[in-house]
C-alpha cells in the first residue's frame, strides 16, 4: 500500500538554511523538494567529486590498471622468449661471433630432419625434444629449412630478465593493495559529498522572501511520522505548518508493505512507482509474479536447488555480485515452484505422475490429462490469465470511480461488468447445475446493464449517436485487445512443458549413455545429468524472469490503467 504523507511548510531565517538543513538530515525523514539535476557551476562540481570518487573506488577494487596489464603482458612476452631459447641452451656470444665464420641457426620437426645433412656441412644438433630438433650449421649452409633468426640472448639472460619483470609486478600489485585501503576515504567523499549536494540542491529550492531575508521551503514526510517531527520543529527556530497531502501536490510515493511483498517492490520499481492516489500493485504481482515463475520453471527439483542457492546468497555462503540482496526472494521463488512443479508433476524432468513409488494421495494433487479435448496445463494457464485479467479490469474500474467519479466511469464500468460478470456467470454454468432458463436471463440482464454503460452513457453528454460510435469503435478494440493477452498467458504452458521436455531428453541420453550394465560409463552419465540439468536451469530461470515480468507490466497494467509514474520518496539523509 502507499504510505500516507503529510506536507510542511517552512519558513525561516536565510542564515539559518544550513543548520536547518542539516537538522533535516538527522531527522531523515523529510523529503525536501530538490532541483532534478544540478542547477550552476557549485552542484556540478559536487557531482564531478561524486563521480570521480566512484572511478578511484572502481578501480582500486578490481585490483589492477593499464599499467598492471601492461607489465602483465611484458611478462607474457617474456615467457614465451625464455621457453623459445631454452632448447639453444647456454653459450657465450662474443665467442661465437669470434669464430670467424658465420652461424647458421635451424629448427625443425624431428620426422623431417634429414641425417645426410651432417656429410654436407659442419652441423650440429643442439636439442631434440617435444617432436623438433634444433641445430646450427657452421660457414656455408645448403640447407634451407627451417632457418631462424640467430637468438639475441641466452635461455638464462632471459630468464633473469622474467625474473626481474616478477619483482616489477609483485611492488606495483603491492602498491595497488596498499592504495586499497584509501577506499574507506573514498567512500566518505561520496557520503559527505552526496549529503552535501542534497542539502544544496534542497536549499536552491527554496524561494526567497521579505527582501531575500526570508527563506521558504517545502517538502513531505510519512504521516507516521508527524509526532517526532511535530517535537523537532518545534524546537527549531522556524514557522512551520502541516496538512495531510493530496493527490494534486503529487507528493513522493513511499510504499508499506510485509515482509513478502516487500521482497517485490524491487520489480514494482523496474516499471515506476505509483502517482500517490493510484494503486500499488505491488501486492498482486508479489503473487501471480510468484505463480507465473513457478509456472514457467514447472520443476519441483529445480524449486529446491532455488530455495538452497537462495539461502546460500542470504547467508554470504555463495556470493555473486549480480544477486546481492536477493536471496530472501529466491528462496521464495523456490519455493513456489516446487509446490507448482508437484502439482504439475515433474521432477528433474521426470514424469513423477507415471511414477510408481509416488502415492496415489500425492497423484490426485497432480493435474493431468485432457479437459474438453485440451492439455489440462494449457486450461490452467488459460484460466489463470482470465483470472489475472479480471482482477485488472475490477482494480481500474474501481480507481476510475475515485478518480473521475461514477458517472464519467460507466464505460470502464459496463466492461468489468460485462467481461468478468460473463466470467463468472460461464463459471457458475460449469460449476453448478442451474436451469438454463436462469442462466439466459442472467446473460440477458448482463449484457443489456453493460451495453448502456458502454454504448448508451459512455459519455454523459455526448451526443447518443457519437456514443454509440465510440462504443462500436472500444467494442472492436477491446475484444481484439483481450483475446491476445488471453493468449499470451499461453507462454506459462509453453515454457514449463519446453523446461520439462528439455530435462527428460537429458535424462534419456544419460540412460542411453549408461546402457543395461553400466559400469565405467557413470562418470559419462552424472557429467550428462550435471551439465544438461544446469543448462535448463538457468535457461528456464531467464525465461521464468521475463516472461512474467512481461504479462504483468503489459497485459496486467495495461488492463488496470495502471500508469506507474509516481516520485520516489528520497528524504534527507546523513
Amino acid at each position: 500500500m502507499i504510505e500516507k504523507m503529510t506536507r510542511y511548510s517552512f519558513i525561516l531565517l536565510k542564515g539559518e538554511r544550513e543548520e536547518f538543513l542539516l537538522r533535516l538530515q538527522e531527522l531523515g525523514v523529510v523529503d525536501i523538494v530538490r532541483s532534478e539535476r544540478p542547477i550552476d557551476e557549485t552542484s556540478s562540481r559536487m557531482m564531478i567529486r561524486v563521480l570521480e570518487a566512484k572511478e578511484n573506488i572502481a578501480m582500486l577494487e578490481k585490483g589492477e590498471d593499464d599499467h598492471l596489464r601492461q607489465l602483465r603482458d611484458e611478462r607474457k612476452a617474456l615467457q614465451q622468449l625464455r621457453n623459445s631459447l631454452a632448447p639453444w641452451g647456454e653459450y657465450d656470444r662474443s665467442r661465437l661471433a669470434g669464430l670467424g665464420v658465420p652461424v647458421h641457426f635451424h629448427t625443425v620437426a624431428q620426422n623431417s630432419f634429414n641425417p645426410a645433412w651432417a656429410e654436407e656441412c659442419a652441423l650440429e644438433i643442439v636439442a631434440e625434444q617435444d617432436g623438433k630438433c634444433w641445430f646450427v650449421v657452421l660457414g656455408e649452409d645448403p640447407i634451407k629449412a627451417g632457418l631462424v633468426q640467430a637468438p639475441e640472448l641466452t635461455a638464462s639472460e632471459a630468464a633473469a630478465l622474467l625474473e626481474d619483470k616478477e619483482a616489477e609486478i609483485a611492488e606495483y600489485e603491492a602498491i595497488l593493495e596498499a592504495r586499497k585501503s584509501e577506499i574507506p576515504r573514498w567512500q566518505a567523499v561520496i557520503s559527505d559529498s552526496m549529503g552535501e549536494l542534497g542539502r544544496y540542491l534542497a536549499g536552491a529550492t527554496a524561494a526567497e522572501a521579505a527582501e531575500g531575508s526570508l527563506c521558504v521551503f517545502e517538502g513531505y514526510a510519512p504521516a507516521t511520522e508527524a509526532g517526532r517531527l511535530a517535537r523537532a520543529f518545534d524546537a527549531m527556530p522556524i514557522y512551520w505548518e502541516a496538512r495531510d497531502a493530496q493527490a494534486s501536490d503529487n507528493p513522493p510515493v513511499k510504499l508499506k508493505s510485509n515482509r513478502f511483498v516487500s521482497l517485490f517492490e524491487s520489480i514494482t520499481r523496474m516499471y515506476g512507482l505509483p502517482v500517490y492516489d493510484e494503486f500499488d500493485p505491488t501486492p498482486l504481482l508479489s503473487i501471480f509474479f510468484l505463480l507465473f515463475f513457478a509456472m514457467c520453471m514447472g520443476d519441483a527439483g529445480y524449486g529446491l536447488v532455488l530455495i538452497a542457492a537462495g539461502w546460500a546468497i542470504a547467508k554470504g555462503k555463495l556470493k555473486i555480485a549480480m544477486f546481492d540482496g536477493l536471496g530472501p526472494i529466491i528462496s521464495v521463488l523456490g519455493v513456489g515452484t516446487f509446490f507448482v512443479g508437484i502439482v504439475l508433476g515433474t521432477f528433474f524432468g521426470i514424469d513423477i505422475y507415471a511414477a510408481s513409488w509416488v502415492p496415489e494421495w500425492l497423484k490426485g494433487c497432480m493435474i493431468k490429462g485432457k479437459i474438453a479435448g485440451y492439455d489440462a496445463q494449457m486450461v490452467l494457464a488459460l484460466g489463470v490469465g482470465v483470472v489475472h485479467i479480471c482482477l485488472a479490469l475490477i482494480f481500474k474500474a474501481i480507481y476510475a470511480v475515485r478518480r473521475e467519479g461514477f458517472l464519467a466511469s460507466l464505460s470502464t464500468l459496463g466492461w468489468t461488468l460485462l467481461i468478468v460478470g460473463g466470467v463468472v456467470i460461464g463459471a457458475v454454468a460449469l460449476l453448478a447445475s442451474l436451469p438454463s432458463t436462469v442462466i439466459k436471463w442472467l446473460v440477458i440482464g448482463l449484457g443489456a446493464l453493460s451495453a448502456l454503460g458502454i454504448f448508451i452513457f459512455n459519455k454523459p453528454g455526448r451526443n447518443p449517436l457519437a456514443n454509440v460510435g465510440a462504443g462500436l469503435w472500444d467494442t472492436y478494440q477491446m475484444v481484439t485487445g483481450l483475446l491476445g493477452d488471453v493468449l499470451s498467458y499461453i507462454r506459462l504452458y509453453a515454457l514449463g512443458l519446453a523446461g520439462g521436455l528439455l530435462g527428460a531428453a537429458f535424462n534419456n541420453l544419460a540412460m542411453m549413455v549408461a546402457g543395461d550394465n553400466p559400469t565405467w560409463q557413470w562418470p559419462f552419465v552424472l557429467a550428462i545429468l550435471l551439465i544438461g540439468h544446469v543448462l535448463n536451469l538457468l535457461m528456464s530461470c531467464l525465461g521464468a524472469f521475463v516472461h512474467p515480468l512481461r504479462l504483468n507490466f503489459v497485459e496486467f497494467f495495461k488492463n488496470s490503467g495502471y500508469e506507474g509514474k509516481g516520485l520516489k520518496y528520497n528524504p534527507l539523509k546523513q
